[in-house]
């Protein structure tokens, strides 16, 4: 199974490819479209969106696994973050592969025994996994949902 990751946001967002066979997992790409606020809105929401689809296209992934929107303290980041998932999801849509969703808190426990894990810790589990050092912590995150999906895909509820 083949699963394309992603930690969705505006500003930034990552991605990873996780391929596991016979319970091996192994890295195949990863890394981030950045986009900056003088950018318009639309063109930072097409380049996540043509960034997907070329992913999609290129390596055809069985399934896209993304990080469920975390709310927090500030609505805009959220209503951010829910505009890149909407991108993505149209991606996924436009390339015919399913999408599944994972909470944060469940991505970590998944990757790192703890819910509550940092980034950093995320970044050495996933290292520790993957046998890949990422210096991005949303090509680490992305990469992260990936491992969660390809290891406990029961666990996605699927985006609907």
């Amino acid at each position: 199974m083949k699963v394309l990751g992603i930690d969705p946001g505006t500003a930034a967002c990552g991605y990873g490819i996780v391929h596991e066979s016979e319970g091996r997992l192994r890295g195949i790409a990863y890394g981030c479209w950045s986009t900056t606020p003088r950018q318009r809105p639309e063109l930072r929401l097409k380049t996540i969106f043509d960034g997907v689809a070329a992913l999609i296209a290129e390596h055809a992934p069985d399934v896209v696994a993304l990080e469920e929107s975390y709310v927090g303290a500030d609505a805009r980041i959220a209503l951010s973050v829910g505009q890149a998932r909407g991108a993505v999801l149209v991606a996924c849509a436009a390339g015919g592969v399913e999408a599944a969703e994972y909470a944060p808190a469940l991505v970590k426990q998944a990757v790192c025994g703890y819910g509550r894990a940092d980034k950093t810790q995320v970044a050495r589990m996933v290292k520790l996994v993957l046998g890949v050092e990422v210096r991005n912590n949303h090509a680490s995150d992305a990469l992260a949902v990936a491992i969660c999906h390809a290891t406990a895909p029961r666990l996605a509820e699927v985006v609907q």
